[in-house]
């Protein structure tokens, strides 16, 4: 007969085993859902559109955000981490892209929302580049799960476009 040491150490790697293959297959089942989420983005007004002291354009936003984000949830989502960000080129950059609000989903029930907001965040170029420049407003998010990797995806809102004067 062996000791209690090893029947324990033989239950305990069996357990383990166990509950390591369940977390793979709660992983796996993931790859089956295919979300839908909808979203638009409207800008109700610029606020103001001025050059800084330092030569950098800013931007100030009112929009509102409106989401049907309820497809990202499965059984093994935490929570889904989602933002909203400009995105546009100059001579220098192909792709420059500023944060203007985020916001985390805890759960489904709340994964349907519209909101009237200002950027969170300061609208800024470093340089004098936004003046008439054409931008597109992009919701990104970004899915947790409870157990397995974290994936992420956007839509892309196109059809905004700056003031050639400051306000």
């Amino acid at each position: 007969m062996h000791s209690f040491g090893y029947r324990l150490n033989g239950l305990l790697t069996f357990a383990v085993t166990i509950l390591a293959l369940m977390c793979a297959i709660t992983s796996l089942s993931d790859n089956f859902n295919t979300p839908s989420p909808s979203a638009e983005i409207k800008i109700m007004n610029i606020n103001w559109f001025q050059k800084q002291p330092q030569g950098h354009d800013e931007v100030s936003l009112t929009m509102n955000v409106s989401a049907d984000l309820q497809s990202l949830f499965t059984w093994n989502t935490k929570q889904v981490f989602i933002f909203v960000a400009a995105e546009y080129e100059t001579r220098k950059n192909s792709l420059n892209q500023v944060s203007l609000w985020d916001a985390i989903i805890p759960a489904k029930e709340h994964a349907k929302f519209w909101t009237h907001t200002s950027n969170k965040y300061r609208f800024v170029d470093q340089g004098n580049n936004l003046r008439g420049k054409k931008f597109n407003l992009t919701l990104h998010w970004h899915v947790m799960p409870k157990t397995g990797k974290m994936f992420a995806d956007k839509i892309v809102l196109t059809g905004y476009s700056l003031p050639e004067e400051y306000r």
